[in-house]
């Protein structure tokens, strides 16, 4: 992993604010300083997330609030300019993926492990923790993951949705020969797809409503897609489920779909309540467990991205610069967008300067 040379740091950077639903605009503001135990973060790369969307659709996700301006962005990955008291200064110049749930290390939670359940978990981008979409951010040294080079920009935000995948994966027990069905081709979807490959998932069905994602999850490893509005739900008997559509008849039909004795994991966020077969839940024994984001799941993603066991640039479909946010997640809802990234440094793919919004666009694999 060769350091990169690291620039003097100015005073003052742009930030992309959310100020209210629909309305995101630039703001100068102070780069922040690197306290003790932290990295200082010059941005390269963000991948757009549903919830950043959420967020500026509707100003709220459940009991999360905008009380007042937020910069989004949590999916992200940058190079170390600057270090906090206790920080070795070897990691200047550093590249680094940001995992982006520093919790407060002494709960009960965090002492057994389970630090994404910490209840005062510091996550960027979710009120009122400022996010990534700007050109600095300070962030706790230990959540700043040394990534190689072989792991571009773009790639190390999106290790970010990455761990949620193996995260599902984890916890649905998927292993080499596992049968898997995945409700939901979004970002996470394809994602899990990929893990669940990678893990060793002989035959991985995927669900969704959408042909083109679809054809994108066979690329990335499904061995059966099924598209629900045209076509019937075969008789499946799974060994783990997981649903990454949040959709309450997809979930109840991957309930029924999983043998006896198998996994299920609830990652997408639909509706907060749904009926399930309860009959069939206790009849074959099943696990039903809920995701919540993830623990100490990055040295495993950087590992999956080194090795070629996941293409995660393959999932970018658009990048845009900081002054194009608004469109980059507007990008980010259209039936074909898979990952839109947002760049703070304004760099196209070549290197140049972005000329206005998007800089690159169709890069998603072909079968």
């Amino acid at each position: 992993m060769s350091a990169v040379a690291v620039d003097s740091v100015p005073a003052t950077m742009r930030a992309s604010v959310l100020t209210s639903p629909g309305e995101v605009g630039i703001e100068d503001r102070p780069v922040p300083t690197a306290q003790a135990g932290e990295v200082l973060v010059r941005i390269g790369s963000v991948g757009v997330c549903g919830s950043d969307v959420h967020y500026y659709q509707h100003g709220r996700i459940a009991d999360f609030v905008v009380r007042q301006p937020l910069v989004l962005g949590h999916e992200a990955g940058g190079t170390i300019v600057d270090v906090g008291a206790g920080v070795p200064s070897e990691r200047l110049g550093q590249r680094v993926a940001l995992e982006p749930g520093v919790p407060c290390r002494v709960c009960d939670q965090c002492k057994h492990g389970r630090y994404n359940l910490c209840p005062d978990v510091r996550f960027l981008a979710t009120p009122p923790i400022d996010g990534a979409f700007a050109e600095y951010l300070a962030i706790a040294a230990d959540f700043a993951h040394p990534i190689p080079d072989s792991i571009s920009d773009d790639a190390a935000g999106l290790l970010e949705p990455l761990s949620v995948g193996i995260w599902a994966c984890q916890k649905a027990n998927v292993g080499p020969g596992s049968t898997v069905l995945i409700t939901g081709a979004g970002p996470i979807g394809i994602l899990t797809t990929q893990v669940a490959s990678a893990f060793g998932a002989t035959d991985i069905t995927v669900t969704d409503v959408s042909a083109e994602r679809l054809r994108v999850a066979r690329t990335f490893g499904a061995t059966r897609v099924i598209n629900v509005t045209e076509d019937e739900m075969p008789g499946l008997s799974v060994e783990s489920y997981i649903d990454c559509s949040g959709v309450p008849s997809a979930v109840v039909a991957g309930i029924r779909s999983t043998a006896p004795a198998g996994h299920i994991v609830l990652v997408g966020m639909g509706a907060d309540e749904i009926s399930i077969p309860v009959g069939v839940l206790q009849g074959r024994e099943l696990k039903l467990t809920g995701a919540f984001r993830y623990a100490n799941t990055y040295p495993t993603a950087i590992a999956m991205a080194e090795a070629g066991l996941v293409d995660l640039d393959a999932l970018v479909t658009a990048t845009f610069d900081l002054g194009h946010v608004v469109e980059a997640l507007e990008h980010s809802q259209l039936p074909t967008s898979m990952k839109a990234i947002v760049r703070p440094g304004g760099l196209a793919d070549d290197g140049r300067p972005a000329a206005g919004g998007m800089a690159a666009s169709g890069n998603l694999a072909t079968p």
